[in-house]
């Protein structure tokens, strides 16, 4: 399959940016999240951003302003979304009950939205079965089985997203 020269452009254009804004955005997700893991999040999303609306720029200056003030956005999204669902520190689980062995598994439902976690932690750490979970969860067994569904793809999307890192 031959390459078009405009996308070979494109993809040159693109890693020409990486490399000339990734360390001053970085810094600026930093300062506004104050967390190394959180900061690379918010500058992986501001380029992907960058690469799927592919916008056109007058000049560098106004690409640079553009990558800065998407990175900031992400950034403020990201401390309201953490301001709003506060975490426990993970060193805590075992006062909570949480085995080794199932610590990794928890860690990672925890970064899922609120609705998939408590069916995977029902269903995968608790040992509940889909009809048991959606009575305590007061929906429908079909709701539980197509959550668990849903939150399987997520949780093996942040497992290898994790093994990649």
């Amino acid at each position: 399959m031959a390459v078009t020269p405009q996308y070979n452009d494109e993809l040159r254009h693109i890693e020409y940016a990486v490399e000339k804004y990734s360390q001053m955005l970085f810094r600026i997700c930093y300062s506004i999240l104050c967390n190394k893991h959180d900061a690379e999040d918010a500058l992986q999303e501001t380029f992907l951003k960058y690469m799927t609306k592919a916008p056109l720029f007058r000049d560098d200056n106004h690409e640079k302003a553009w990558l800065i003030k998407v990175a900031t956005n992400i950034s403020k999204n990201m401390c309201r979304f953490n301001s709003r669902h506060a975490t426990e520190n993970l060193d805590e689980l075992r006062e909570i009950g949480i085995s080794d062995s199932d610590r990794d598994i928890f860690e990672l439902i925890m970064r899922l939205p609120a609705k998939y976690k408590i069916v995977l932690d029902l269903y995968y750490i608790e040992g509940y079965k889909a009809n048991e979970i959606a009575q305590i969860t007061n929906t429908s067994p079909v709701t539980v089985r197509k959550r668990l569904q849903y939150g399987r793809k997520m949780l093996k999307s942040e497992f290898e997203r994790n093994d990649l890192q």
